[in-house]
């Protein structure tokens, strides 16, 4: 699958550690960085791990800051992405599952880099189930179109 992963300084060290475990599965994996612990502002990551998504130069986006939070406010401003903030493989698993979320983020400061890749993992695993939950993704699609 083709990933393209991004952090901020916060999330630096978790997002080094997610990229070598993502290459070891045989993913091909974007980094657009940061790639030091220097201050950086997390948006710029955010938009470019979201614009490639959003062009489908990815199939999925990978994010971390120290919270995941920003990132995600950032990330869910460029049509096509749905970031999904979460903190445990369960709800990566939901935000596919019902939401077909195309970008995870993360919050370094809160995880373990294993508890990371079970999200992770657990993202990259789960297909969209559709049906039902179809209708809600193109309400969401459509809320991008209308926007200004």
């Amino acid at each position: 699958m083709r990933i393209s992963i991004g952090s901020d300084h916060a999330g630096f060290q978790l997002k080094e550690k997610l990229e070598s475990h993502l290459r070891e599965l045989g993913h091909e994996v974007t980094d657009v960085g940061t790639h030091d612990e220097e201050s950086v502002d997390y948006p710029d990551l955010a938009a470019a791990v979201a614009r490639a998504v959003g062009a489908g130069e990815a199939e999925r986006g990978v994010l971390v800051c120290g919270s995941g939070i920003g990132v995600a406010i950032a990330a869910n401003k460029v049509d096509g992405v749905r970031a999904a903030s979460v903190s445990d493989p369960e709800m990566a698993r939901m935000s596919r599952l019902h939401n077909d979320a195309n970008v995870v983020t993360m919050g370094g400061r809160y995880l373990s880099e294993e508890v990371a890749q079970d999200i992770v993992d657990t993202f990259l695993d789960t297909e969209f189930e559709g049906g039902r939950h179809q209708r809600r993704v193109d309400k969401i699609t459509a809320l991008e179109r209308n926007r200004g």
